[in-house]
Order: structure tokens, then C-alpha cells, then sequence
């Protein structure tokens, strides 16, 4: 279920009219049937004008699809933002873009896990790379019209408000990082360019309408999964807290 969505000329008038916001969290109750914390509708605001600023490049085509707080099927997970659209050959792409408003975090010896001040004090989260890639790995096991109609899910974190201190982009996560590359504050142009990779042209958002009608594939079964894990195959994705207990788990 997708809770906003238009097209990247929509979204540039409606930052741009100081709605963005508003527009967010009305169409938040509406699909989602509740609604939602201060805090979050500011991040929609400040992120959003952040992003605006990223796409303001006429190589990025008007036309190509917005698509803002994306529920990953069979979960309560959300994707932050998804910009849709065509390239060479008419290969078709989603770019999906974690969006934090991080300005510090901490190491930790965990894998994809790091510790930053959130929802009032200092947690452990999963890396924001990770967290991209894990919403596109599950978006490819559980959607089957991303799998059948070949369209590319490129992930990547945008973290406008952090200045880099080789800690988010630690060798410690380099595995991370090459899956799902993370912008930091004053790298907005190289954002940019990551996009316009793979965006050239536009969709008028018919890509994220048939992600979000696809048909939902049943997930796996453990019997099935038996033999790829005892062969050390990685058979299911971890996201979130479910990432932090295994790792933790791991370390106990």
C-alpha cells in the first residue's frame, strides 16, 4: 500500500506550496486508518525538502513516479521514498531511498548494526544501507511483478543532516555499503547522479501501480529453506529488530 503518490512534478509543487507535510500525513490516515507522532510529520517536512532539492535537475524527467511511505507487504515496514522510471532499452527501475535524520551515530561491533539517538535516547538500529537493502530484498522475494517484469530495485540511503565521521561508512559495513550506498550531508549531487544511472525516463508512476497491485507470493517455508541453510545460504531476510536480536543473539 502505497500512501502518497504523484509524480515528481506533483512533488516539487507541493514542497514547494509548504503541503508536502500535510499532504503525507492526510493521506497516511486515510489508507492507513490511523494516524501518527509530531515527530514524524516534521521528518516528512524537512526530508522531503531535502529530496525536492536532490531531484531539482531537468535530467531527472518531470514525469517519472513519487512514491512516498511504501508498506512492505506482509509487514508494518515502510519505505521511505521510491522513484520509478525507465532507462536504456526501457529497462525499468525503483530507486529506493531510506531517509534518516541522523546527525551522529557509534560503531558497533555487530554486523549491520550501529547505535544513534532515536525516539528520545540512544538505540542500536540497523545500518541505514542494510535497511535499504533489506526492503528491496523483500520486496523482490514477496512481490511477484518485480520478479517477472525484471524491474531493477537499486537501494541507497540519504542521511542530509550527517557530516561524515567514518562511522556510517566504516569499512565495518563495507558489505553494506556496496548493496546500498549511503549520501551524507553535502552529497546531494552525488545522490543526484546515482538517480540519474538509472532514471532517464519517465513512468507517470504506471511502475510503483503495478508493484503495489502485484501479486503477493506466499513466503517461504521452512521445510524448503532446510537445505540452502545448512548449505550457510542466507534463505531469509532479517529487517530491523529482527536483525538486532539475531546479532545480539550471536554475540551472547
Amino acid at each position: 500500500m502505497i500512501v502518497y503518490q504523484t509524480t515528481k512534478a506533483g512533488f516539487s509543487d507541493d514542497v514547494l506550496n509548504d503541503q508536502i507535510e500535510t499532504k503525507i500525513h492526510s493521506y497516511f490516515k486515510k489508507n492507513l486508518n490511523r494516524s501518527t507522532h509530531n515527530p514524524e510529520i516534521r521528518a516528512w517536512k524537512n526530508s522531503m525538502q531535502y529530496m525536492d532539492r536532490v531531484l531539482n535537475d531537468p535530467a531527472i524527467p518531470d514525469d517519472c513516479g513519487i512514491s512516498i511511505e511504501f508498506q512492505i507487504p506482509q509487514t508494518s515496514n515502510r519505505i521511505d521514498f521510491i522513484l520509478t522510471g525507465k532507462g536504456e532499452q526501457d529497462k525499468e527501475y525503483a530507486v529506493i531511498v531510506e531517509l534518516k535524520q541522523w546527525s551522529e551515530a557509534t560503531l558497533s561491533d555487530k554486523d549491520a548494526v550501529v547505535q544513534s539517538f532515536v525516539g528520545g535516547k540512544v538505540r542500536e538500529c540497523t545500518h541505514p544501507s542494510y535497511q535499504a537493502w533489506s526492503y528491496a530484498a523483500l520486496l523482490e522475494s514477496f512481490n511477484e511483478t518485480v520478479d517477472q517484469d525484471g524491474i531493477a530495485l537499486k537501494p541507497c540511503a540519504y542521511l542530509h543532516n550527517y557530516v561524515n565521521d567514518d562511522v556510517i561508512s566504516h569499512s565495518h559495513y563495507k558489505t553494506h555499503l556496496e548493496k546500498a550506498p549511503v549520501f551524507l550531508k553535502g552529497e546531494a549531487v552525488k545522490l543526484r547522479d546515482f538517480i540519474k544511472q538509472f532514471v532517464k525516463y519517465g513512468d507517470d508512476r504506471k511502475i510503483m501501480y503495478r508493484i503495489d497491485q502485484g501479486r503477493i507470493r506466499p513466503s517461504k517455508m521452512l521445510s524448503d529453506s532446510m537445505a540452502g541453510m545448512l548449505k550457510g545460504n542466507t534463505e531469509f531476510v532479517m529487517i530491523d529488530e529482527q536483525k538486532i536480536v539475531y546479532e545480539t543473539a550471536l554475540q551472547l
